[in-house]
C-alpha cells in the first residue's frame, strides 16, 4: 500500500513512487502524439484545383469549400464517440492501437494512444487520447467530392487530441450504474487541405447507464445505454456550429478474463451534409493482471462509410 504525506487542499496525493510510474507512459504518449508529421508547406501550383471547381480570384477562400462533416472528412475527423458503460474502471491504463480503415476510395491506417487515470476510488477519472499518426491514400473521386487540394491523394498527418472528465454518479446500487462524461477536442489535427480533419474544436457530453446481471461469480451480462450531445464548429458563415444528439446502446458478456461487447451508436446533426453517422461494433478483450489485448471491428451504417479493424495493447497500473 502506498502512503502519502498531508498535502494542501486542491492538490493530489502523489509521492515519488507514483510519479515515477506515471512519468514514462506520460512522456511516451506526449512524444508519440506530437511525432505525427503534417504536410510540408512547400509552394504548390493549385491551378488544377481552380480549374476543376471553377474557382476564380475574388471568390471565397478554398477553405470554405471543405465540408466540415463526418461524411466528407477522413475516418478520424468526427468519429462517433466510444460509448461509456455507466462506470469508471478502477485501474489506470495506457493503451496504443493500430487501426486499418477499409474504404474503396479512402483506405486509411493510423496509430492512436490513450491515457486513463481514475481518482478517488474511481469516482472521478481523467482521459486523454488521440490519433498519433494517420496514413491516407484516397481516390480522385473522393478527392473531388471532398474538394481536397492534395492532387495525388496521398499523405501522412497527425490527428486531433481529446481530453475528458468522467464523474461517477451511481455505482453498485439498485438504480443502474450512472456515469457523466464531458469531453473536448482540440484543433490539432492536420491535413485540412486533404479533408482529413476539421481544424476546428468541438465538444460532447453524455450520461451512460448499465446494470450487471450476474450468472455466477465469474460470468455476467451487462446491458448499457447512453445519450448526450455532440457539437462542433463548421466553416459556414450561415451555420457556425453543428449540434447533434448522441446515443448508444449495447451489451457486455464477461466471463473470466474475457470481455465481449456489441453496440450500436451514432449522432444526428441538423445540416443535412452527411452529418448523421451511425456505426455498429464488436469488441473482444482479454485481461491479465497488468495488461490486456483487444481486437475491435467497426462497420459504418450511415454517413461514416468505413469498415475498421483495430488492435489494442493496454498496460494497467495503480498510479493514484
Amino acid at each position: 500500500m502506498v502512503t502519502t504525506r498531508n498535502v494542501s487542499a486542491g492538490s493530489f496525493p502523489l509521492n515519488g513512487l507514483v510519479l515515477s510510474k506515471l512519468t514514462a507512459p506520460l512522456l511516451w504518449l506526449v512524444i508519440l502524439f506530437f511525432a505525427g508529421s503534417s504536410q510540408a508547406n512547400a509552394q504548390v501550383d493549385y491551378q488544377w484545383w481552380n480549374d476543376l471547381h471553377g474557382w476564380k480570384p475574388g471568390m471565397p477562400s478554398w477553405k470554405r469549400w471543405i465540408i466540415i462533416s463526418p461524411g466528407y472528412l477522413g475516418p478520424n475527423a468526427l468519429p462517433v464517440p466510444d460509448p461509456r458503460k455507466g462506470f469508471n474502471p478502477g485501474q489506470s491504463e495506457i493503451s496504443f492501437s493500430a487501426s486499418r480503415h477499409f474504404h474503396p476510395g479512402d483506405p486509411t491506417q493510423d496509430i492512436s494512444g490513450r491515457l486513463y487515470l481514475p481518482y478517488a476510488d474511481g469516482r472521478i477519472a481523467f482521459e486523454a487520447y488521440g490519433v498519433i499518426i494517420e496514413n491516407y491514400a484516397f481516390s480522385e473521386e473522393i478527392r473531388n467530392e471532398r474538394f481536397a487540394r492534395v492532387e495525388d491523394g496521398r499523405g501522412i498527418t497527425q490527428g486531433d487530441f481529446y481530453f475528458s472528465t468522467l464523474i461517477q454518479i451511481v455505482r453498485n446500487r439498485i438504480f443502474p450504474n450512472t456515469l457523466f462524461r464531458i469531453a473536448g477536442r482540440t484543433a490539432s489535427g492536420g491535413g485540412y487541405n486533404a479533408a482529413r480533419f476539421s481544424d476546428n474544436p468541438g465538444y460532447f457530453f453524455d450520461f451512460s447507464f448499465s446494470k450487471d446481471l450476474h450468472v455466477n461469480h465469474t460470468t455476467l451480462f451487462r446491458p448499457f445505454a447512453s445519450f448526450g450531445f455532440y457539437s462542433w464548429q463548421t466553416n459556414s458563415d450561415a451555420t457556425l456550429q453543428n449540434d447533434a444528439p448522441f446515443y448508444a446502446a449495447g451489451m457486455d458478456f464477461k466471463t473470466g478474463g474475457w470481455l465481449f461487447t456489441g453496440n450500436f451508436s451514432g449522432y444526428s446533426g441538423y445540416q443535412l451534409t452527411k452529418d448523421k453517422p451511425q456505426i455498429t461494433s464488436l469488441h473482444v478483450r482479454h485481461d491479465w493482471e497488468t495488461s490486456a489485448i483487444a481486437v475491435e471491428f467497426l462497420m459504418g451504417l450511415r454517413h461514416w462509410e468505413y469498415q475498421t479493424i483495430r488492435f489494442t495493447y493496454s498496460w494497467k497500473f495503480d498510479a493514484l
